[in-house]
């Protein structure tokens, strides 16, 4: 028969997939000797058979516990719910994967009628028997049965109402005894049957309970929002009961073995005298700090400061821990790797590479990269949040914390002096006012929509999908859960939760410096990628090389066309309809696109800079109002009427697989042209300078080789002619982006023509599923709740599919070209899966918004450590 149970002494830390983390754990303090009470654990194994068995406890697992529970009765010298000297026990969850409060747990488990009277006189004490029986009766009710703990809490007050008692431990023996009959009638009225009084019938409830618990909502909530999956549900924890409200000799706490918001090595805690664990996390009474408990029970502390040091040194990580003292004895009720801050995360790997505990390389596997976003971006004080109203929820699309006036458009923002966007969904035009505005706000678009995209690369806060709100244009204001906010109103946005509050919340801010700087060089030591930046500005490059950037793997130039003064000549190049016109329009372009990548060369110093040609299509820089229109007559001196018939004819239906990316630079050869006149005279002018400039130009959206063939030509053509009448010369690259899946097919074709390559796993993973970037938001949620797919794979890479197209194009290219340079520039380049990835399959590089860098370099040092091993 298969074993589901397995007492203490039979388990180890290793086991945490079958015992689950606190199981795991109880079992190994109990083998390194340290104080913890009796008790076994019921495997997870057993938790995917009680969801198999209908969730119900079958025959077999009723006949192991009875066994276990005598092997306990032995133990203890105690017996299980009846006797002089009775057994009593809690029952806890305990997953593979730490869910602090998530699932459920009872205490003082086998208290009935006849063991309330035994355990008073056990401990001599009636009114501690008699507490612990009525919150018995409470847990069980809420836990097992489902009863509102409310209702209770309702009996409680009003028993305490009619005492004129203000507190619990005013309660009297004869209080409590009162309780219970009155929490016994309100067990009956709720369920229609009398208490059980049965310990064995209460403990299968339990643990049926428990086990039920593993789907509640709030774990499922939990298990989506931390990304843990693939475990097999929750092992339950039955084990002997000790006291920690039996007087004033006895107490119960949590501690930390250092402290989880700053890193420091202090240990953190609090504690209370005559309480059991609930009173310390329920707010009911307020705790003391751990530190007074050396005042109280010098002994005791000691003893617990002892215990700290092991278990640190044991599991060479901070530790949080539940404990009891029951009459001067002190216990151990659990043990696990603590929850912290990014910034105590760091100071305390750092801290424990410095003290020996560690290596530098498990100090890099501790970090989570997702979690350095916190380090990066300001974030609202949690004691300003507790006071905040929460009036909307979306997707949490770039993380930070942003307050200002709700504006709806780039003017109204240019009037307020911090305003955030707030718009149905935004497009490159807006571009100005994402720049200006201290956030964004989206009804519509996913976690990859322009806002999302763009607002990570700037370092913005953004919440997008935010689709419980609706905007009313006409009389500027939006309205969600039944509160009408107008423009001008101040509303503050987390783009680490997606949620959206109403007024002003207090920041906190960046601090990147000490443990952190030293950590990054360990990083820096590690990683064989190399990490660039997605930026288009100045102002981008400073903040990426403040980050550490290795140079731009992506240089958007169409984000330039978007300024106020570039736009109009832009479309006028794109309207004209003679060589003539379109060449003055370029004309007029040219020095300003030469300006904007002067001043990128000699920011970045001599770094590698990687240009895209334009790419998006011309749609998306036409005018829209009726007055951009006229402006547009008026400046080319057009009639309206077939200005409007030229829109129409660039109008495209599906535009993001239509005139755009290299059918541009073929239709429209002028353009790219221009393009590659002001980078290369541009470079020549900051090398002047001394400055080292090697340019790396990328044509976007090849699907052949003929297309880059043709644009290679003329391209290289105009640099020649640059070359001579300069009388100068540097080095350059001409590359392409592989974007498209027949580019991955003839990967070995480009090749010949192209000196790198550069993935856009944003239109490569839309091209390849057949989705709409923009719509598919509508939709993949559904899908990862349904099991379909497992993450969004606009999100995480799909290693699978594009992952599989990507493999391909690498070996092709390099059977071409062994050193050809290979790089990522879609969003994917700064996930951390995904920078694994890219590390597995021999990218040279990754290019991610600034904001992201860092996350990449750790997730890049983590996939080579684990390639290495």
């Amino acid at each position: 028969m298969k074993k589901f149970i397995y007492f203490f002494n039979e388990g180890n830390k290793t086991m945490r997939d079958l015992l689950g983390g606190k199981g795991a754990n109880l079992a190994e303090m109990t083998n390194i000797g340290l104080p913890v009470p009796g008790g076994f654990t019921i495997s997870t194994d057993a938790c995917s058979e009680f969801y198999n068995q209908g969730q119900n406890i079958w025959e077999e697992l009723k006949e192991e516990i009875l066994s276990n529970i005598e092997k306990l009765e032995k133990e203890t010298g105690k017996t299980f719910g009846y006797g002089e000297n009775p057994l009593l026990v809690s029952v806890r969850s305990g997953a593979a994967v730490s869910m602090p409060g998530m699932m459920d747990t009872v205490l003082n488990l086998g208290l009935n009628d006849e063991t309330v009277e035994s355990l008073s006189k056990i401990i001599n004490n009636e009114r501690a028997a008699w507490d612990s029986y009525r919150r018995f009766i409470q847990m069980f009710g809420d836990v097992v049965k489902e009863v509102p703990k409310y209702k209770f809490d309702i009996v409680m007050d009003k028993i305490k109402e009619e005492k004129n008692i203000k507190t619990d431990l005013e309660l009297t023996t004869e209080d409590l005894k009162e309780i219970v009959k009155r929490y016994k009638e309100l067990y009956i009225r709720e369920i229609g049957e009398n208490f059980p009084t049965g310990p064995l019938n209460q403990l299968l409830d339990a643990v049926k309970a428990v086990f039920s618990s593993w789907n509640n909502s709030r774990a499922k909530i939990y298990r989506e929002l931390n990304e843990i999956k693939g475990i097999k549900g929750t092992a339950v924890n039955v084990q002997s009961m000790v006291f920690g409200n039996m007087g004033e000799t006895s107490g119960t706490g949590v501690a930390f073995t250092r402290n989880p918001s700053t890193g420091k090595k202090e240990i953190f805690g609090e504690y209370l005298m005559n309480a059991q664990g609930e009173d310390v996390v329920a707010g009911i009474r307020t705790p003391k700090k751990i530190a007074s408990l050396e005042e109280t029970m010098p002994d005791i502390y000691k003893e617990f400061l002892n215990i700290c040091n092991i278990l640190e040194k044991h599991y060479k990580d901070m530790q949080d821990m539940e404990f009891t003292i029951e009459r001067g004895k002190f216990y151990m009720l659990q043990t696990r790797n603590g929850k912290r801050t990014s910034k105590a995360a760091v100071q305390i790997a750092v801290d424990m590479v410095e003290e020996k505990l560690i290596t530098k390389k498990e100090a890099i596997l501790r970090i989570d990269p997702k979690n350095i976003e916190q380090l990066l971006h300001k974030n609202f004080s949690i004691e300003a949040l507790k006071n905040s109203k929460v009036i909307a929820e979306g997707l949490a699309a770039s993380p930070g914390a942003a307050s200002g006036q709700v504006c709806f458009d780039c003017e109204a923002l240019k009037k307020v002096k911090k305003g955030i966007l707030v718009r149905i969904e935004t497009s490159p035009e807006d571009i100005e006012g994402m720049n200006i505005a201290e956030g964004i706000l989206t009804i519509r678009g996913g976690m990859t929509s322009h806002a999302a995209v763009v607002a990570r690369g700037m370092g913005k806060c953004c919440v997008s999908g935010c689709s419980e709100i609706s905007i009313n244009e006409e009389k500027r204001e939006f309205e969600t859960r039944g509160i009408i906010v107008k423009e001008g109103d101040l509303i503050s946005i987390d783009g680490s939760s997606g949620k959206v509050y109403l007024g002003d919340i207090e920041k906190t801010d960046i601090e990147l410096s000490g443990a952190f700087e030293k950590f990054i060089s360990w990083v820096d030591e590690t990683r064989r990628l190399k990490i660039r930046m997605n930026a288009d500005t100045p102002k981008d490059c400073k903040v990426g090389l403040k980050f550490g950037a290795e140079g731009i793997g992506l240089c958007r130039t169409e984000h330039m066309f978007f300024a106020e003064e570039k736009i109009w000549s832009v479309r006028e190049m794109i309207v004209s309809n003679t060589p003539k016109e379109i060449k003055q329009a370029i004309d007029k372009i040219y020095p300003f696109q030469k300006k904007d990548f002067f001043e990128i060369f000699e920011v970045m110093g001599g770094k590698p800079v990687t240009v895209r040609l334009l790419d998006p299509p011309l749609h998306e820089f036409l005018p829209k109002t009726e007055n951009e229109i006229k402006k547009l007559s008026e400046l080319m001196n057009i009639d309206m009427e077939n200005i409007k018939e030229r829109l129409e004819s660039l109008r495209e239906v599906n535009p993001m697989l239509g005139h755009r990316g290299c059918r541009l630079g073929i239709t429209y050869p002028e353009l790219y042209e221009m393009q590659v006149r002001a980078i290369i005279t541009a470079a020549l002018e900051v090398k002047d300078m001394g400055i080292e400039v090697n340019p790396e130009i990328m044509i976007p959206l090849v699907g052949s080789q003929e297309e880059l063939s043709y644009l290679k030509d003329r391209i290289e053509k105009v640099i020649e002619n640059i070359f001579k009448s300069k009388n100068k010369k540097l080095s350059y690259k001409l590359g392409t982006m592989i974007e498209v899946p027949r580019a991955c097919i003839v990967a070995d074709k480009i090749a010949e023509k192209a000196d790198f390559f550069s993935f856009g796993t944003n239109d490569l993973t839309q091209i390849t599923f057949g989705f709409s970037r923009d719509d598919a938001a509508k939709f993949i949620k559904e899908y990862v709740e349904k099991g379909i797919f497992e993450n969004d794979p606009f999100v995480k890479l799909d290693q699978e599919g594009v992952g599989e197209l990507m493999k391909m194009a690498i070996k092709k290219a390099r059977n071409i070209k062994k050193d050809i340079k290979l790089g990522i520039c879609g969003e994917h380049g700064g996930e951390p899966s995904s920078v694994e990835f890219c590390n597995k399959i021999g990218l040279d590089y990754v290019s991610c918004s600034p904001y992201r860098l860092l996350i990449a370099k750790i997730a890049a040092a983590q996939g080579e450590i684990k390639e290495t091993k």
